[in-house]
């Protein structure tokens, strides 16, 4: 039998420094919160834990705006804190690994701070300078955030290149020397002993040298306008051809696997060191086994009705493309989308839904990525001010929704609100408490505290409630740790036309097999598993179950069960 690696059975949590937990009481979560709350996530039953971005920041992007990657945020803590946090998670026998950035920096890290100072700077080649075209920038790109993705610099009379922010310079990572300062980072890390890497916007890191114009023939308002009004769904291939065409010279070059694969041979000189990106581009992957370790399943993501339909369509379409050797990445959420319960309710059946959401991530091949406050069913947030709003994107939104004719500022506000990813970031609920229990009474929290926490969404009010959602994640996990099939075995799609219900079967050659079947429907259902075999024995059932062990030629599912049965 093969011997799956740490990271392929591990389950990931995603930890939002700034929102988890604040030790020191001044609205902002930190690295002591956190450390504070290391038996709760041990008792979860995650394994490994994904901490965004910790360095210093001017935050104009959350943090992805990096200052210093050898440092700590001051309002998080400090380096002793964050190595407390290390030490903490490994004497639980649970991982770390961290956000990596390293497409850009931050306008106020010292490399750009020199790169920018002449022309002639040792650093100027660090980043991407060009002269402009006439009266212009050097060619017509845009930033993936808003406007051009040039900007001038008075100083020295040159354009530096952004795909974000212009607060977030892009490295020029032709320039060897960048490749090592970047690559030292990830030793000083792995030194440390932090477990791997969460690789942002991995895609970006090079751009067509020849800086050739795209040929989209349309302005990104122009497309942005296309994207807001068109209902239409054949025109949604439309919309991605056109931001293929205005985006595609400084994304995905060929360049970038090169690159990866020497990042690879660098981490695998560390033990167990793992990279995931965010892409969800299996050419990543490289042979299965020389480029990233995990790409992210993100078109899992990307509905709006959960259906056993979605599911299967889509295990279908990545497993099979998937290169020998490849390890699965399978999430519902995280801190740039809408939290799962709110992406996926139906205003009737919300709660059975996030329990279907989760057996999902748990029981398909691969290894499951959670976000913080999910398993107490957090919702999105969406803020009525403009002045509450912490995230420049959601502001752009605002922004480019006036520009469209006959919308007033409270639609713009209102689809701004969804835009923004502030809804998704807000401080974890902890108790009844002011302020959820995540700051002292009458502190201002960097965003505000969702309301709801007064209506039992916390953690406290569900630890008491053994039908609550929390404790329902915590048995689903406790089950996933304990059966090698769910963590390690093979996916194998039974009832491959069912409409009302999803059932697959994980399988270890010559070794464990378990049915998982989930009902998404309000109706109770019996179905035929006597192709599959004869008897199980219940490892979990949302639902009461008549005995241990139990037929299932004929197995009848109650409304929204999630069962799964170990076959004997």
């Amino acid at each position: 039998m093969v011997e799956h690696l740490w990271w392929q059975k591990a389950v990931f949590y995603q930890i939002y420094p700034r929102s988890f937990a604040d030790a020191n009481g001044d609205g902002i979560g930190d690295l002591p919160g956190i450390i504070s709350k290391l038996d709760y996530l041990q008792d979860l039953g995650v394994d490994a834990i994904w901490l965004s971005p910790h360095y210093p920041s001017p935050l104009w992007d959350c943090g992805y705006d990096v200052a210093d990657y050898y440092g700590v945020a001051p309002e998080y803590g400090t380096q002793d804190d964050f190595k407390r946090l290390l030490d903490g998670l490994h004497q639980r026998e649970m991982r770390l690994i961290i956000d990596l950035v390293l497409n850009h920096t931050s306008d106020q890290h010292p490399w750009f701070i020199e790169s920018r100072s002449s022309r002639d700077n040792p650093k100027r080649d660090w980043y991407i300078w060009r002269d402009g075209r006439g009266d212009g920038p050097p060619n017509n790109w845009y930033s993936t955030f808003g406007g051009s993705a040039w900007e001038y610099d008075e100083r020295t009379g040159q354009y530096y290149y952004h795909f974000f922010f212009k607060q977030q310079p892009d490295l020029n990572w032709r320039n060897p020397e960048v490749k090592e300062a970047m690559f030292n980072v990830v030793r000083y890390y792995l030194d440390m002993g932090v477990d791997g890497f969460r690789l942002d916007a991995i895609g970006t890191l090079f751009e067509r040298e020849d800086l050739a114009d795209q040929t989209a023939g349309i302005t990104q308002q122009e497309l942005y306008r296309l994207a807001r009004t068109t209902t239409a769904p054949e025109k949604n291939g439309e919309i991605i051809r056109l931001w293929e065409a205005m985006f595609g010279y400084q994304v995905e070059q060929p360049e970038m696997h090169d690159l990866l694969r020497d990042l690879r041979a660098l981490v695998d000189r560390y033990p167990g060191a793992v990279l995931v990106g965010e892409t969800d581009d299996l050419s990543y992957y490289g042979h299965g086994t020389d480029e990233l370790h995990m790409v992210f399943n993100f078109p899992l993501m990307k509905t709006h009705h959960l259906t056993p339909e979605w599911v299967r369509a889509n295990q279908k379409e990545r497993l099979e493309k998937m290169p020998a050797g490849a390890w699965p990445c399978n999430t519902f959420g995280n801190h740039d989308s809408p939290r799962v319960y709110s992406r996926f309710a139906d205003g009737q059946n919300d709660d059975q839904i996030a329990r279907l959401a989760l057996a999902v991530v748990l029981t398909l091949k691969g290894t499951p990525f959670l976000y913080y406050g999910e398993e107490i069913g957090m919702t999105d947030l969406l803020l009525q001010d403009l002045s509450q709003f912490r995230d420049n994107l959601g502001l752009w939104a605002y922004k480019m929704e006036l520009s469209l004719p006959g919308v007033t500022p409270e639609e713009a506000l209102r689809h701004a609100a969804q835009e923004s990813r502030d809804k998704c970031r807000t401080p974890m609920q902890w108790s009844e408490e002011p302020n959820a229990g995540f700051s002292p009474a009458g502190v201002r929290t960097w965003l505000p505290v969702n309301p709801n926490y007064t209506k039992g969404v916390n953690v406290a009010a569900e630890e008491k409630d053994s039908g609550s959602l929390l404790n329902f994640y915590r048995r689903l996990l406790r089950v996933r740790k304990s059966t090698p099939a769910l963590q390690a075995g093979e996916y194998r799609l039974v009832h491959a036309e069912a409409k009302d219900y999803l059932a697959f079967l994980r399988e270890i050659p010559d070794g464990q097999e378990c049915l998982v079947a989930m009902n998404f429907s309000p109706r109770s259902r019996r179905i035929r598993f006597a192709d599959v075999g004869s008897r199980a024995r219940v490892l979990f059932s949302s639902r009461s179950r008549p005995s241990e062990i139990e037929s299932i030629e004929s197995l009848r599912l109650e409304p929204f069960e999630i069962y799964i049965g170990e076959l004997i």
